[in-house]
């Protein structure tokens, strides 16, 4: 029968005003913490061994994963008690897992489990068996709510061993209290029943918590005692009303909370008052009540019996316990709940830095070493890059995504074994670059977005789309004018009919183009490499062709001769079109330069689309002044900051585009770390600065090339112009 606790204990907190939970963190010294956690690994491995007799690759590999989630969650506190053999193990689980995935031959993976299983019963275990058990169904409560959450049978499964080596431990280290065994007992009796039927994973928790509490003999939350004898009685009027009405499911359900959600916090105080009055109180809560209640003994049976035998027992154990100073543990830990994102400390965000350099040249070291042949070498610069640097990576990013953490840890020892196994370099090099791609991922997640880098994003999508935009409306804002001077009105709405079609097909080519990417799978950094590419060859183009139009004449001569065009021929699909390739050709590099931008602002998205609409919002303001108000536009100062956000932003995605390809192994590595600043991961995708030979030296040439072109065009080109005019103007003088 399924114990649904869930709204009362709900009311049972807001009618306390305290915290509840479902997994607790004891108080355990370190040999009970590592006999713990070797018990669990140990357990994980022995089911990850069933599957593979059965030939279960996916419920192996899924057994496995578990184990190695665990284990890796709680490396640090092995590390600290035994480092070298926690290190091992760790490393042994890692190279486990990634034979699993490849699918090696059962035996050879059988013979690994079997190693490792001799491996951990080489280490001494002990400590206080209570304690160890409390720790194991932690871990099972939290497997179970996976389980029941996720519909995930492994994790059922791995509940159910967890909670049957509990069982095993404690019968072969018995305590010396009788009522404790008999109270361990029922619970654990009513614990298979509900994990058996699969009940709601709350009520599970409670129970977990309530033999946990037993175990240790702690209390755990902050709680007034006193007012529990009041709850457990307002819980006992709701019983009345259910067994009058005939519903002894929730008369069940209510008895069971009032016992284990309340009078379990009571059961230290009154022990220590009066022992036998204990006994009665936990066996007429506990057994008799329950009982009468799944027998469905009459209302009046029932009553009559909390009435004189439960209540007036209760209120006997108030007045004893009135005096009694409650001495409340708060030691509450949530490991369970994870940090969000960027929520680390400074120190924490500077180490990740440090350390992921340090993995890229010992990855680069490992490539050079496999591409010699030594792949002795190679393997030990693969085993430094994990276990001296991005095991430290992992202390902070645990605690936010730990099971990315557990992709990057398979992939390392994915290349461990390759090397071992002396695959191909290509295979080597696609491991290589997968944790390349992965070392970024880790580092945004430990340090965050930021505020500098949200800033940029979102200054260069107002700025991309406000370029883009501002040719459009200057051009359809001249078209119309004139058309409205001219008194040829009637053309206007084709004018409109075909920025209509701009922005569709501007929007299709957006999913076109989204899609693309989305299936590229391996190969999408290289189609995002391009795409950078692609964009600053764009920018470069339309910044020089901004800048030759920077004066105001020479861009009302392009204006005016765009406008005769359309108006020379009186066709109505020449205005169509005019609009439609004016707002389209704009829409294509909008769309070419924001699918650029997006794969290096991850996490920043929000920044973005604000951005763009703000810029779309400018845009409209603009065309309302020019239109409406008719002023004259500062054309000189808006073409010269959109060529200046133009040239900055082909140098960002230049810089990116080459790292890319650096990744991709396609483009060669040279670090300079020590000599370029190392900007936060965030910050340098949305500058394209990065540490490295390659992609200094092709931003430092693209601004090379900007300056001296704007140079030439801003300052001698109107010069020799002048020149020009002066020399004529003394020609004619002398001429005359």
């Amino acid at each position: 029968m399924k114990f649904k606790f869930y709204w009362y204990l709900i009311i049972f907190v807001l009618t306390l005003g305290v915290f509840s939970f479902t997994n607790v963190s004891y108080a355990q010294n370190e040999e009970e913490n590592y006999t713990s956690a070797i018990t669990i690994t140990g357990i994980g491995l022995e089911l990850t061994k069933q599957a593979l007799l059965t030939n279960d690759y996916d419920s192996a590999e899924k057994y496995s994963t578990l184990t190695n989630n665990f284990y890796g969650k709680n490396i640090q506190f092995l590390r600290a008690f035994n480092s070298n053999f926690s290190d091992d193990i760790h490393i042994k689980l890692l190279d486990l897992h990634s034979s699993i995935l490849s699918k090696s031959e059962s035996q050879d993976l059988i013979n690994q489990i079997d190693q490792l299983q001799e491996t951990l019963t080489l280490t001494p275990l002990g400590g206080n068996s209570n304690t160890i058990i409390a720790s194991i169904l932690s871990e099972a409560d939290e497997q179970y709510q996976t389980a029941i959450q996720n519909a995930t049978p492994e994790s059922y499964f791995l509940t159910l061993s967890l909670i049957e080596h509990s069982k095993l431990i404690l019968e072969q280290n018995q305590s010396s209290d009788n009522r404790l065994n008999q109270e361990l007992n029922s619970f654990f009796h009513d614990l298979d029943k509900l994990v058996s039927n699969k009940s709601d994973f709350v009520v599970v928790g409670n129970l977990i918590t309530a033999i946990q509490r037993d175990l240790v003999q702690t209390e755990t939350i902050t709680i007034d005692k006193a007012n529990l004898y009041g709850v457990i009685r307002n819980l006992y009027s709701e019983l009345f009303i259910a067994v009058n009405s005939g519903d002894y499911l929730t008369a069940e359900e209510i008895a069971i909370e009032a016992y284990l959600e309340n009078f379990e916090y009571l059961e230290s105080d009154i022990g220590k008052v009066d022992e036998t009055l204990l006994n009665s109180l936990e066996i007429n809560m506990r057994e008799k009540l329950r009982d009468m209640i799944v027998q469905k003994e009459t209302s009046t049976v029932i009553i009559t019996f909390i009435e004189n035998s439960i209540l007036p027992d209760l209120a006997k154990a108030e007045t004893m316990t009135s005096k009694l100073t409650s001495v409340i543990d708060t030691s509450l830990s949530s490991e369970k709940d994870l940090k969000s994102m960027g929520d680390t400390s400074e120190d924490q965000k500077s180490g990740v830095k440090n350390k992921i350099d340090i993995i890229r040249e010992q990855l680069e070291e490992t490539l050079l070493h496999y591409s010699r042949g030594d792949t002795q070498s190679a393997h030990a610069s693969a085993r430094s890059a994990y276990l001296d640097s991005y095991e430290f990576v992992e202390i902070p990013l645990r605690a936010i995504d730990p099971d990315f953490t557990l992709e990057v840890e398979y992939q390392f020892a994915t290349l461990r074994n390759l090397i071992k196994q002396e695959a191909p370099k290509e295979e080597i090099q696609d491991v290589i670059i997968g944790i390349r791609r992965n070392l970024d991922e880790s580092e945004r997640i430990v340090s965050g977005i930021g505020t500098l880098a949200p800033s940029i994003a979102f200054t260069s999508s107002f700025a991309i789309i406000f370029r883009e935009g501002l040719e459009s409306v200057l051009i359809l804002g001249a078209i119309t004018t004139y058309l409205e001077a001219s008194r040829n009105n009637q053309f206007k709405k084709y004018i409109y009919y075909g920025v209509i079609a701009a922005f569709a097909a501007t929007a299709v080519t957006w999913i076109i183009a989204s899609y693309i990417i989305e299936i590229s799978g391996a190969n999408r950094e290289l189609i995002e490499a391009i795409a950078a590419l692609s964009a600053t060859a764009v920018l470069f183009y339309v910044s020089f062709w901004v800048l030759n139009k920077i004066e105001h004449k020479k861009w009302m001569e392009f204006v005016k001769a765009k406008v005769w065009q359309a108006t020379a021929t009186g066709s109505v699909m020449v205005f169509v079109l005019l609009s439609f390739f004016t707002v389209y050709r704009e829409g294509f590099e909008t769309v070419l330069f924001y699918q650029a931008m997006s794969g290096f602002a991850k996490y920043m998205e929000i920044y973005v689309g604000l951005g763009f609409v703000v810029g779309i919002i400018s845009l409209l303001g603009l065309y309302f002044v020019m239109r409406k108000l008719g002023r004259k536009l500062p054309l000189r100062v808006l073409f010269g900051l959109t060529m200046g956000v133009g040239a900055y932003l082909s140098i960002a995605f230049l810089g990116n585009a080459i790292r890319e390809l650096q990744i991709l192994e396609i483009v060669p590595y040279t670090g300079l770390i020590g000599i370029i600043p190392r900007l936060d991961i965030n910050l340098a995708m949305m500058t394209g600065i990065y540490p490295t030979l390659e992609t200094i030296i092709a931003q430092v040439i693209l601004l090379g090339v900007y300056l001296f072109a704007s140079s030439y065009i801003l300052i001698l080109r109107p010069r020799k112009e002048l020149q020009l005019v002066s020399m004529r103007k003394s020609r004619n003088i002398s001429d005359e």
